[in-house]
Order: structure tokens, then sequence, then C-alpha cells
């Protein structure tokens, strides 16, 4: 009898335990709602993986401890891509088989493009952080981006580079993968409609260390102005190099030019340059100010877009869950296509925000200069549904 007395009390201690680590213990599959991170972790994409799954993570601790989503705590698994489509593909699989209510991930378009096809066979709805325009032209109706499109972020470069005198031509400097060939096809397509010329077409490769000679490319084209659409470690390499070279144009990008981990790592380089951002925690808004100071308690650093993305993608589920009103996940689907949240209802999704028929989502997005070693918003840009 002492032994079972002391057996349970040992079980009793280790459940609190867990507890207090912030693990919850379910008492049945019944009582939880199964989410799997299929992230990038390792290889080139780890800064926007690691960003992207904290940011998950965070919302669903703060899920969880509120109560849940209909009275079912989040159960998650995190698994990493090593920034390889194929891995990704297998680590979907593996989630599906593990029946997930749901998988969020990849962030890398060229990994999404291969393993959302899985998740598609599967029925199983897919929050993804890749930007490439091709992702929702597939067609695939379990496909949700946490983040704008190109084809929607480009138009509003284009037309704040129309409406700088100083620049009649630009030098476009991308990164020859999905992401980065989806950027420069949309930018160059947007600028088709506006004064400014591509004078210089330049593609650089994943991981790429030396930019010497693109900048040198650029500065002989005698642009105005460079476009810079890269990923975060090369985005920084090439600010650093232009800074070298003394190139003192306007440098101009979208989101991951800017993004908080490349301010840290091109450092001084960085100052000036400009880029149109979907998400910052610099944005002034309600809410976002609180995240930001939660995720840099919580690990350390301040987040990136990437992280914006996971911890919004997270309260976006939630939102059409509760909408829906039970776990079915073709339900569910079908309630986040032509779906409006607002943050009145459900203050963590940090910003009012629509998702189209496509799983193309639509909210304000920001105009930023980066300023002693911070983004500082310039303008407000509204939905564009509210042009």
């Amino acid at each position: 009898m002492k032994t079972l007395d002391l057996f349970k009390k040992l079980a009793l201690a280790s459940a609190l335990a867990v507890a207090v680590g912030g693990v919850a213990v379910p008492a049945s599959a019944a009582d939880t709602v199964k989410i799997a991170e299929v992230v990038e972790l390792t290889g080139p994409g780890t800064t926007a993986g690691t960003n992207f799954k904290n940011g998950a993570d965070l919302a669903i601790k703060e899920i969880n401890a509120a109560g849940g989503i209909l009275g079912r705590q989040i159960e998650v698994t995190s698994a990493d891509t090593q920034t390889n489509p194929g891995i990704a593909k297998g680590l979907s699989q593996k989630a599906i088989d593990d029946d997930v209510f749901a998988v969020f991930g990849p962030v890398f378009s060229g990994s999404i493009m291969v393993s959302m096809a899985t998740t598609e066979a599967a029925g199983v709805p897919n929050f993804i952080g890749g930007e490439a325009a091709a992702i929702t032209e597939k067609g695939n109706p379990y496909v949700f981006r946490t983040s704008l499109t190109q084809a929607d972020a480009m138009p509003k470069v284009a037309r704040y580079l129309d409406g700088r005198p100083d620049i009649n031509s630009v030098a476009v400097i991308f990164v020859n993968n999905d992401f980065g060939k989806g950027g420069r096809d949309a930018i160059i397509e947007a600028l088709k409609k506006t004064h400014v010329k591509v004078v210089e077409d330049i593609s650089t490769s994943t991981g790429q260390v030396d930019f010497s000679a693109a900048v040198l490319k650029a500065k002989q084209s005698n642009a105005d102005a460079i476009f810079a659409y890269l990923n975060e470690e090369e985005s920084a390499r090439l600010l650093r190099e232009l800074k070298k070279q003394g190139w003192d144009k306007p440098v101009i990008g979208e989101t991951t030019l800017t993004g908080q981990k490349v301010i840290e790592l091109a450092g001084p380089a960085a100052e000036g340059a400009i880029a149109h951002v979907g998400l910052t925690v610099d944005a002034p808004i309600r809410g976002m100010k609180k995240f930001s100071e939660d995720f840099q308690k919580a690990y350390g650093y301040v987040s990136d877009h990437n992280g914006i993305k996971g911890y919004t993608g997270i309260y976006i589920l939630k939102a059409a869950i509760e909408k829906a009103g039970k776990f079915d996940r073709e339900l569910v689907t079908k309630t986040l296509h032509g779906i409006h949240i607002s943050t009145k209802d459900h203050p963590g999704v940090l910003m009012d925000v629509s998702i189209d028929d496509k799983g193309d989502l639509d909210r304000e997005s920001f105009l930023v200069q980066v300023d002693n070693g911070r983004q500082k918003v310039r303008e407000i840009l509204p939905p564009l549904g509210k042009k």
C-alpha cells in the first residue's frame, strides 16, 4: 500500500512539474487539437523559420493559458526542414500521419511549392510564411498565407518609386530561387506602369557570400537606385558590400531588406534602407507593442516579420475554428475563405485582416526606413480593398 501511495505521489509530482514547464498533459486526445510546425530551423532559412516558430509558440502559449480553442488545449510539435524542399514534404506527410488539425510552415516559398501538395491531398489547412505569388495561383484550397503576396506588395513599391522624381532608373538585385524570382518578376511588371526603368537585372544565389561583383555591376549601370530582393542573410551581406564600395544612392526593397535580423547583421550599412513591409514590430498600432515586448521577453531578441506571421497565423486559425463552431477541417477551410477578422473581436491578429477565396490576405502595410538601427514607419498604407 505504501508503495502504491508513493507511486501516486511521484506521478502527481511529475505531472505538476510538466505543467509548470508549460507543456499541457491532456486527459485524452479529445481534450487537445494538434498543430504541427514544419519550419526551417537550420540551413539558409534558419532566421525566417526560427522567428516563425517562436511567434507561433508564443500565441499557442497565450491561447492555452486562456483556456484553449473551444475548450481544447493546443498540442504542438516542431520539425526542422533543414531548408530542404524534399525534407519539408516528408515532414508534412509525417504530420498528417500524426492526424494534426493544421500545419504551420514552411516559410521558404520553394519548400512550400513542394510540400503543400501533401497537405492538400490530405485536406489539412496549411498556414505558410512564403510570399511567392505562384503559391496561391495553383488553386490549392487548403493553403493560407500569413503575409501579403508579392503580387499585392510590389505595386505598392512601384507607386512609391514612381512618386520619387529623383529615381528614373533602378538596378534589380534578386536571389535566384522561387521567392526571389517571384519578387523580381512582380516588381518588373509593376514598374512597367511607372516612369521608372529597369537598367540592370542581377541574379544572385541562395547563401551567396560575396556580393562585390553584383554591386559593381549595379554601379556601372548608373542606376538611380537599387531594388534588392534577397533572403535575410544575403540582404545583410549586400548592404555591407554597398557601403564598402561607397554606394550613396537609395536602396529600396521589400520586407526582408529591413528585417530586424538584417539590421543587426548589416550594422551601420543598413542605415537609410527603405522597404515596403507587411508586418513590423515598430508599427504604431494597438497590440503590436505588447507582442514585441512579450516576444523579446520570451526569446531574448526582437522579432522580425516572420515572428509576427507565426503569431497572427495561429490567431487566424483560432478565429476560424470559433466561427465554424467545431473542429472540422473542411468546414474551417471553407470558413477561412472570405473571412474578415477584426482586432475588436480577436486582438491576437494584431491588425484587421481579410482572406480571399485563394488564401491570400489583405490588411494594412507600411513603408519603413532604417533609422538608428530600427525600422521607422514613414507611412501606413491601406489594404488593397480600400485603395
